[in-house]
């Protein structure tokens, strides 16, 4: 069996949701545009457009750093209490709907209203931003067993125009973590822009290549109206369709940018979490079972809040249907810092190298040919690696 070098995490017990009452703010930054919006009508101050972006990139990690992480759970018989707990639930059904307000509304405000470029581009990256947050309620929703979230997540996702999410996500992102078979897997010396574009595509093709296998099963076709990904789908043609007829050309640059940017979002989180990390191949030539080390974690309080726990990512892998209030802080590696630090650094290739790169030979004792390799990079790697330069 391969060693790991793990997060040496010593459990700490909590017996109350000492955060339940923050789980309300996901849904202030659902609508955080339109507040944005509203307090630049009132003041003029040309920042508040921008209200959205300055939260993730620049407030949320300031959070992260003041007030740090959070590794505690609860004991088994508590967590089930609060697993079952209702308010934890709606407050993600809650969110669903915000989702549209915002982005209708926003729509409606930069092809109307807006008075300057800058307002138009602040907002509609705000948008994005929102977009990629109705992506992680997506995630927590389309996990769930019975048919009401699942449906949730359907028109959720249709917000992003990500409809195919749920379907590539559940059936071959969690069989294939952490392998090179794994499109949403990176790997060690691949950049974030070649990974989004080895990633989007890959995850579409597999999602309706998933979506044709199981409706085969049933004797359908790939288009028939069970197709779970084109129902998502309508939903987004309804609505971008309905603005675009509404208010014409003007709101295209809006849709295409808040689309793709919350497309990097979701893409952007996929790089993180497994950066580098392999599954190594058993004798009867198949990986080993998904465990911790295969996850990148991250402990920190604020963007968990705002990520609805995404960020214990490996608890997530291993009980996928488990509800985001009682995922468990693990022996997982930890990223330096939340996810939303990490999405700057990943931005900047040479930085994220220069941060993560040594952190995935740790985990591996240094030996490289147990990470997860970029193929074209590989031989150089090896190289790199074995002769004990891990600067760059």
């Amino acid at each position: 069996m391969a060693q790991y070098n793990t997060y040496n995490h010593v459990e700490k017990i909590k017996t109350k949701d000492t955060k339940r009452y923050l789980w309300w703010l996901p849904l202030l930054v659902a609508v955080s545009p339109i507040i944005g919006i509203k307090i630049y009508e009132a003041t003029g101050n040309p920042l508040f457009p921008w209200l959205t972006p300055i939260l993730w990139y620049i407030f949320i990690p300031l959070g992260d750093f003041v007030f740090g992480r959070d590794d505690a759970n609860y004991r088994d018989s508590r967590s089930e209490e609060i697993e079952n707990d209702v308010f934890y639930k709606w407050l993600v059904f809650l969110s669903v709907p915000l989702f549209y307000v915002t982005w209708i509304y926003s729509a409606w405000w930069i092809a109307t209203v807006a008075s300057s470029t800058t307002a138009y581009l602040g907002v509609t990256i705000g948008v994005a931003l929102t977009n990629g947050l109705a992506l992680v309620v997506g995630h927590e929703l389309g996990h769930k067993n019975n048919q009401q979230e699942k449906n949730l997540a359907k028109l959720v996702l249709a917000v992003p125009a990500y409809g195919h999410f749920s379907a590539e996500h559940n059936r071959g992102h969690h069989k294939d973590v952490a392998t090179p078979d794994d499109p949403a897997s990176a790997r060690l010396g691949e950049s974030l822009y070649k990974f989004i574009l080895r990633e989007i595509p890959g995850a579409f093709v597999r999602a309706f290549h998933d979506e044709n296998v199981r409706l085969k099963r049933k004797g359908k076709s790939v288009f028939s109206i069970e197709n779970q990904i084109l129902q998502s789908f309508f939903i987004t043609f309804l609505l971008y369709g309905g603005a675009l007829y509404t208010w014409g050309p003007v709101i295209l640059p809006f849709i295409l940018i808040s689309t793709l940017w919350g497309w990097q979002f979701l893409s952007t989180s996929n790089y993180i979490e497994h950066y580098g990390l392999l599954r190594q191949k058993q004798e009867d030539g198949r990986f080993e079972r998904t465990r911790p080390e295969h996850s990148w974690n991250a402990d920190h309080i604020v963007s968990n809040i705002m990520t609805f726990h995404l960020q214990r990512h490996s608890d997530h892998h291993s009980r996928p249907t488990r509800r985001y209030q009682v995922l468990r802080s693990d022996d997982a590696p930890q990223l330096p810092t939340g996810y939303a630090g990490c999405f700057t650094m990943a931005y900047l290739p040479f930085l994220w190298r220069k941060v993560m790169d040594h952190r995935v030979l740790e985990q591996y004792n240094g030996d490289i040919l147990k990470a997860n390799l970029d193929p074209k990079k590989r031989d150089a790697l090896i190289r790199k690696y074995t002769k004990g330069d891990s600067n760059e």
